[in-house]
């Protein structure tokens, strides 16, 4: 929300439970709803972003959830050394997650953000390029 506010949107959350996306903004004259994710986890240099939901704090039911990007207009996602990724809907590719932190979803990073609070995992572009 809060980058958002800086880009100069103003911003909306839902009432209720909305399974689709997190949030909504107005940016540009445009409404947009945006999902939002968080990772803390780093595999092989890259930051993996889990697209699926398999309950949150409700019981399981075995089934998963898949994000489907004809249900929101961005994903936005914030990693656990703080950085960014605001990625249209049309261009997240993957089922199940992505890996964020290489070429392939670089020209959709924005500007780095705080770290997630307790988080000590590091990945930087020194690491990738190794």
């Amino acid at each position: 929300m809060q980058w958002l506010a800086w880009q100069g949107a103003s911003v909306a959350l839902p009432f209720g439970n909305n399974r689709h996306w997190d949030l909504m903004a107005e940016l540009d004259g445009r409404a947009i709803r945006v999902q939002v994710k968080t990772s803390r986890c780093a595999n092989k240099n890259r930051w993996a972003v889990t697209l699926a939901t398999r309950g949150g704090n409700q019981s399981w039911n075995g089934v998963a959830k898949y994000l489907d990007p004809s249900r929101f207009d961005y994903l936005f996602v914030l990693v656990g050394d703080g950085r960014r990724w605001f990625i249209p809907a049309d261009r997240v590719e993957g089922g199940r997650g992505l890996a964020l932190g290489g070429p392939k979803y670089a020209q959709f990073e924005v500007e780095a953000g705080e770290p997630i609070p307790g988080c000590s995992v590091q990945v930087s572009a020194s690491t990738i390029a190794s």
